[in-house]
């Protein structure tokens, strides 16, 4: 392969669109069969526990629900299960193209804790781990009976995890590992809980047995919970796009209350789908947290890399700063770039770099030497276009020294 780097971002890219296109599937059945759930009419005689009417694309459905089975095992039996493996297995192949293999880059940060990369990477699989052994902990513990219980619980860990997170990753990195453990703990729902206990009943049921009640109603029970965590996990994967989310010290509180208004909010859908009354101050509490967000998202953004002339360059940095084109490329990046991506923006009316990128040292174009190539060298994605067109000898200063980097 001539360009490792151009390769591997299309790699990323295709990896990242297998996962929003699983993710969305999934995402899309699991709030259809929350929403027909709830609003199943239950005043029907005969065995089934609800039904439901529903028109759409011309045709008419009438749905019936068996709270625990049918009488018989139906001919043709629809399972919803590939949809959150596929989310799962492309979400960690996604962590490990972006995450892992661009360790230096976004996820460890040396202000925080002084790790290899082996070991960030190591730590990174254990939060997946930690995290899913948890919840199913405490999902089994004696509050098991108490929902509510379990749900507050629960919280209080996430905010410890956010904490933890906070402390040992960059501000992108820790609300992504929080997301992806989430994610993990959804997964972990359907592959470890909801698909055996619902082989249990099909078992019982092609054995002519009557199968219990309580399997459907753990199932249940986790199927809502992912409900619940799905709008928080949304939230964090898109959050590395926007610095002023995972770039504060404030980040892991924000996490933290994004998690309550992913409950506002779903409270609200969910109430809705019960036609019962609106609980119109879920909407209210949601805005009150948003606001807090956007107050603690204005403290000054988290820079690990603040004295970047001071700190002690990685071996990856070292090979780019010392790499033949060098002088020539921080020329043409100081001359486009470092009026928007400086720690004190002076175009415009920014106020903080777009995406967190600081672009005004020699540490900071060595640090941020393959986005540079990705970005204002082989594509033309930067600078704006307001800002007026690059030169083309510019561009070729860039892919120059980025390979004299990549192969010395």
């Amino acid at each position: 392969m001539h360009d490792l780097a151009i390769f591997w971002d299309w790699i990323e890219f295709a990896v990242r669109w297998t996962h929003v296109i699983t993710a969305v599937a999934w995402i899309g059945s699991s709030f259809y069969f929350i929403a027909l759930d709830l609003g199943l009419n239950r005043s029907i005689p005969g065995p089934a526990d609800g039904e439901e009417w529903q028109v759409h694309g011309g045709g008419f459905y009438h749905i019936q629900k068996y709270l625990v089975a049918p009488a018989a095992m139906p001919e043709h039996l629809t399972w919803f299960k590939w949809e959150s493996y596929a989310t799962w297995l492309s979400g960690a192949a996604l962590l490990a193209v972006v995450y892992w293999s661009g360790a230096e880059l976004f996820l460890l940060d040396p202000g925080k804790a002084d790790l290899a990369v082996w070991q960030g990477i190591a730590v990174s699989a254990a939060f997946l781990v930690v995290g899913w052994l948890g919840y199913d902990a405490l999902c089994r513990s004696p509050l098991k009976s108490n929902p509510t219980a379990v749900m507050l619980v629960l919280f209080a860990g996430i905010v410890v995890m956010s904490w933890a997170l906070n402390h040992v990753f960059t501000g992108r990195a820790a609300l992504l590992h929080l997301g992806a453990m989430t994610a993990t703990i959804m997964s972990g729902n359907v592959f470890f809980i909801i698909m055996p206990n619902q082989r249990i009943v099909v078992a019982d049921l092609k054995a002519g047995r009557v199968p219990d009640a309580k399997y459907g109603a753990i199932a249940k029970l986790r199927s809502t919970h992912n409900n619940y965590l799905t709008l928080p996990v949304i939230f964090l994967m898109l959050s590395n796009h926007y610095p002023l989310a995972t770039g504060t010290d404030n980040a892991w509180i924000i996490a933290a209350l994004v998690f309550l208004m992913g409950v506002t909010i779903r409270h609200f859908f969910n109430t809705m789908h019960l036609r019962k009354p609106l609980p119109w101050w879920t909407l209210g509490a949601t805005a009150v947290i948003f606001v807090v967000l956007m107050w603690l998202s204005t403290a000054p953004l988290f820079d690990t890399y603040e004295d970047s002339e001071a700190r002690q360059l990685t071996v990856s940095e070292q090979r780019f700063a010392s790499a033949e084109g060098f002088g020539a490329a921080s020329d043409v990046v100081l001359g486009n770039c470092s009026m928007c991506h400086a720690r004190e923006p002076v175009w415009g009316n920014l106020r903080w770099a777009p995406k967190g990128v600081h672009l005004e040292t020699e540490a900071d174009i060595a640090h941020h030497a393959k986005r540079i190539y990705l970005q204002a060298g082989v594509s033309h994605a930067m600078p704006p276009a307001i800002m007026g067109r690059m030169a083309e000898e510019d561009r070729l200063a860039l892919i120059r020294w980025y390979r004299a980097g990549r192969d010395g």
